[in-house]
């Protein structure tokens, strides 16, 4: 009894290790900016603006001029619900 004991534990313990991550996504191109806060890429004619933490693995020497392949994930910066059926807004029912 007591090993199942311990064995539910380990896994409740392990259980927010799986919680779903949003997807991954990447990127490859030439750097064309780098700082301690963010990596801009630039892909034909895009460019992008990728954010770096103190977290971000960096393999090589990430220098202006690099090519790089980067791995990154989307984080919403804020939430701006609207409401259903709000005046004006789509969904909105006319009135005579």
């Amino acid at each position: 009894m007591r090993g199942l004991m311990t064995a539910v534990a380990l896994t409740l313990v392990a259980v927010p290790a799986f919680a779903a991550q949003p997807k991954t996504y990447q990127i490859t191109g030439e750097v064309v900016e780098v700082t301690d806060d963010y990596v801009t890429v630039m892909k034909g004619k895009e460019k992008s603006e990728i954010a770096r933490t103190a977290d971000t693995k960096v393999t090589g020497d990430l220098k202006k001029g690099s090519k790089v392949t980067v791995q990154y994930r989307m984080t919403a910066a804020t939430v701006e619900v609207k409401e259903a059926g709000a005046a004006g807004g789509k969904g909105a029912k006319k009135t005579k």
